[in-house]
């Protein structure tokens, strides 16, 4: 098996790869690496290349380091397996996917990590919630899922009627704060289209495998329980 990917299921970053190889039924082998443990060696080149070891994919003599550009390769370079329209079928399909894809990296990721940090595990770790970072936050990603309630009025996905990585790259940061913070929760349900939108991309197979596999081998932040 030529794929390996390194890290832990509970990392945003790893699911995110995680998610993208079950939709495009690649097999992999993952080699879970607990970064947290100080002592825990990892492989020279994981050191060398990316010394946060939040994900690493191997493909043959390929390394990359960056979630959302292991999901392009790996739909790149495995155009007919799995789902064949997860990056779109032309030009025009894939710009747009392109689009959304940067707007998660630049406008949702930041407040959305942010709040996952002090909404769903600061407490749990010991660690005071700051209240006006979660305040300011809290408006930043109000103001991104009151973009993406609109678009989603027109279409079903974001980047159209189709499931594609525009949608996929989303699934980590949204499943922490809508399971385990009632504020992170409401964000999502307050915006019907936005509330219709996380309840089917939630539903895939591929992100339920990867939930099974976080709660079957936990990482260090798995212990806490997740609210209904």
């Amino acid at each position: 098996m030529s794929i390996k990917v390194f890290g832990l299921p509970a990392s945003t970053d790893v699911s995110r790869v995680l998610t993208c190889l079950f939709e495009k039924e690649v097999e992999f082998q993952l080699i879970r690496i607990d970064t947290y443990k100080k002592d825990h060696k990892v492989p020279e080149f994981l050191r060398l290349q990316d010394p946060s070891g939040q994900v690493t994919l191997k493909d043959g003599k390929l390394t990359f380091v960056d979630s959302r550009e292991i999901c392009r390769h790996i739909c790149e370079n495995y155009p007919n397996q799995g789902n064949k329209t997860i990056f779109g079928t032309g030009g025009l399909e894939r710009a747009s996917i392109e689009q959304w894809l940067q707007s998660e990296a630049r406008n949702f990721d930041p407040p959305s990590s942010a709040l996952v940090f002090h909404l769903a595990f600061a407490g749990p770790l010991g660690i005071a919630p700051d209240e006006a970072q979660i305040q300011q936050n809290e408006k930043k990603l109000a103001r991104v899922l009151d973009v993406y309630n609109r678009k989603l009025d027109e279409s079903r996905y974001l980047a159209g009627d189709e499931f594609t990585l525009a949608d996929l790259s989303h699934l980590p940061n949204s499943h922490y704060l809508v399971s385990r913070s009632e504020r992170g929760h409401d964000l999502f349900y307050k915006r019907k289209n936005v509330a219709r939108w996380w309840d089917e991309i939630s539903s895939r197979e591929s992100w339920k495998q990867v939930v099974h596999m976080q709660s079957e081998h936990p990482g260090p932040l798995e212990k806490f329980a997740m609210i209904d």
